[in-house]
């Protein structure tokens, strides 16, 4: 394969798997231990990028959707099926790390490894959401009608990725409000910002790939099957 025939995607995707070796050094090994939390702070290094990301990608989904219902385009329903599986898995992760986060810092020294928190409440449900948008997916088998009501299933399920961003500045929360570069140390923010785009492009590739997928798969379904042939036309055969 030479280079000219490569992929796009699998430019993005090198990219993003050597940022997050790059980022995830500094943040592991340059950057200082924050002075209150220590060393489990360091978990903020791959579970905001995946916050981040998650959003991101169900923020495509939309647009996808949207695309989809607007113009019918196979491509459209593709991005939203990749955008959705990558928001998905992320989403997933930054569950997993943040309950991890929460053990170790909220309720250590306690059996409790999980709180019904604005926050985790809205971002386990938007888990929930769009997985539902798959498992809607899977037992539809018509294309047409699984592409149009995943977008619209899609759409609903968007609602709540804004209050995913915006619980911590509406409601009381464990967690703080959305902090910036200024309130945040040089030495944090450069591990952090490099994972992110790490997060991001991985993500881009892998939703490029599925697309690619989906898209392969809706055109070997429109192949037409070959005529059956009559007894006749067997027998004179």
């Amino acid at each position: 394969m030479t280079l000219r025939r490569i992929p796009w995607e699998h430019w993005f995707g090198g990219a993003g798997l050597a940022l997050l070796l790059i980022g995830s050094y500094i943040g592991l090994f340059v950057a200082p231990p924050e002075r209150y939390m220590g060393e489990v702070q360091r978990i903020m290094y791959v579970h905001l990028p995946c916050a981040w990301v998650s959003m991101v990608c169900f923020t495509a989904a939309f647009a996808s959707a949207i695309g989809s219902l607007w113009t019918g385009g196979k491509k459209w329903d593709g991005a939203l099926v990749g955008a959705i599986e990558a928001g998905v898995v992320l989403n997933v992760l930054l569950l997993i790390q943040g309950i991890v986060w929460g053990r170790a810092t909220w309720w250590e020294g306690t059996d409790k490894w999980w709180t019904w928190d604005v926050r985790l409440t809205t971002s386990l449900l938007m888990c929930l959401l769009f997985a539902g948008v798959l498992a809607l997916r899977a037992f539809v088998e018509d294309r047409e009608r699984k592409a149009s009501w995943s977008a619209v299933a899609t759409i609903v399920a968007y609602v709540d990725v804004p209050l995913v961003y915006f619980c911590v500045r509406w409601m009381r929360s464990l967690h703080q409000p959305q902090s910036s570069p200024e309130t945040v140390s040089s030495l944090m923010v450069t591990p952090l910002r490099i994972n992110s785009f790490a997060v991001l492009f991985i993500a881009i590739w892998f939703i490029a790939r599925r697309a690619r997928i989906e898209l392969m798969r809706r055109q070997m379904d429109e192949v037409p099957l070959p005529r059956r042939l009559t007894p006749q036309e067997s027998a004179g055969g």
